[in-house]
């Protein structure tokens, strides 16, 4: 009886480990929104014309769609195997069977074309399998050097605290922050969105901080780092390679502050006395074309007003209602008082709980501080 408990706690404790993490809204993603994406990413490229109408003809067709979109993403080997696989299961559907000496011996082949087929199908899983966990790892060293280029803590400057995030929609983002102390009693502030999404974003990304870091050593003010920046990305000669950008110099003790906002959602200045103000005006973001023309403007922080940056994957972020999170919403959220990381974490509370079960479908970047 004891070993037989042993048995069945071993049983229970492996069922665990197994499941470990699964929640009932990641099933219901499963065949809901994960099913159709992979649908959708299997048929494109393909002729699809108009679907039958009838639900038999309409699941023939699907099917082919899928049978071709998966085979023409496989290499010809491993096409061959799958194709192979798919005539095992068929042959075992079927049966075939063997009569040896009459009536007395009879061999029925359909388990043995089942079991090839099991092995084939799982042998490609194992393979494909084997070249996404290198792809991962490949990707989690870029996340990692990707994540070196963000602030790892935010800077100590007195009268001033701050609170700042970072989520990736993918492994590799293309969302961008960093705050660069200056000679003079200075500090610049950035927050761009590379176009895209994934490692093409992210190469984007490094190529800005790279040109952004030159760009403050020869001349810090607004007007000359956006025209560096823009020429930098102009020259990558990738028209869909475009970022917008905020971007600020900010004088420590007067709290001056002289920005330029190249198609980035405005910033928003809450003063003490409770207004809110939006920082910027509309523009073209960096890369599209050159030379662009610049405004700088300027505003002064006063002791207790509060400066929110942000990407669009706050505002324009659509949760299970459907909705986009908004800027309304997020402006409504200042009018509660409370120092950087109280309002910057009510900002995201209420973030995800307007996403729900929605996964998160774009770069999101938070920047909060406040002058005392």
């Amino acid at each position: 009886m004891t070993r037989n408990a042993g048995k069945l706690r071993q049983v229970q404790g492996f069922f665990q480990d197994y499941t470990a993490g699964l929640k009932a809204k990641d099933l219901r993603r499963l065949f809901d929104q994960e099913a159709s994406q992979a649908y959708a990413a299997l048929s494109r490229g393909q002729e699809l014309g108009h679907e039958p109408r009838t639900k038999l003809r309409r699941l023939l067709f699907r099917a082919r769609i899928v049978f071709l979109g998966l085979s023409y993403k496989l290499t010809p080997a491993r096409r061959l195997l799958f194709a192979g696989s798919l005539v095992f299961a068929l042959l075992g559907l079927f049966g075939i069977q063997s009569v040896v000496s009459g009536d007395r011996f009879t061999i029925d082949f359909s388990p043995f074309w089942f079991v090839c087929s099991i092995a084939a199908l799982l042998f490609l899983f194992t393979l494909e399998l084997v070249d996404r966990v290198r792809v991962r790892d490949e990707l989690e060293v870029a996340r990692q050097l990707q994540s070196d280029l963000l602030p790892s803590a935010a800077p100590q400057l007195s009268g001033y605290r701050f609170a700042h995030s970072y989520r990736t929609a993918n492994e590799i983002g293309g969302d961008y922050y960093g705050f660069t102390e200056l000679a003079g009693g200075r500090l610049a502030l950035t927050v761009g969105d590379a176009s895209g999404h994934g490692m093409a974003a992210g190469l984007l990304m490094a190529t800005a901080h790279a040109t952004l870091r030159a760009a403050l050593d020869v001349d810090p003010a607004p007007e000359k780092v956006l025209t560096l920046l823009n020429r930098a990305l102009c020259r990558t000669g990738n028209k869909r390679a475009f970022m917008s950008l905020f971007y600020a110099l900010l004088e420590i003790e007067s709290g001056r502050m002289a920005y330029l906002c190249a198609g980035h959602p405005f910033p928003l200045l809450r003063r003490a006395a409770g207004e809110i103000v939006e920082l910027g005006r509309g523009g073209l973001p960096l890369g599209i074309r050159q030379p662009l023309e610049w405004a700088p403007e300027s505003v002064v922080l006063a002791a207790g007003d509060l400066l929110v940056l942000y990407s669009d994957g706050l505002a324009e972020a659509v949760g299970s209602s459907g909705e986009a999170f908004g800027y309304h919403r997020l402006k409504q959220l200042l009018h509660d008082r409370g120092d950087p990381q109280t309002v910057h974490d009510r900002i995201l509370r209420a973030f995800e709980d307007h996403l729900g079960a929605e996964p998160l479908a774009d770069d999101l970047s938070l920047v909060v501080l406040a002058k005392l």
